[in-house]
């Protein structure tokens, strides 16, 4: 689940900096799109935001995926503990 985040924050991370490339080319390069500068940064500062946002929520997707994991494997290792104890008896 977290690749899927860190995905989703590289995509956006990489239209944030094509965004702000644009920004400052000349508008006679871009036939068309809106020539306002303010415009292209906002996106782009947009764009950067929800990219660092995903890739927050990856980290903690990865950090409670981790956590269940070793929790799991701890009471896994606590039970069969508890039955070599009770087939010793």
């Amino acid at each position: 689940m977290s690749r899927t985040f860190y995905i989703i924050a590289a995509t956006l991370l990489v239209f944030a900096l094509l965004s702000a490339a644009i920004s400052f080319m000349p508008s006679s390069l871009q036939p068309g799109l809106p020539a306002n500068a303010s415009h292209w940064r906002t996106g782009s500062l947009f764009l950067l935001l929800a990219g660092l946002a995903a890739a927050l929520a990856g980290v903690l997707s990865h950090l409670f995926e981790q956590v269940d994991r070793r929790s799991e494997e701890a009471r896994r290792k606590r039970r069969g503990e508890r039955h070599q104890s009770i087939e010793k008896h």
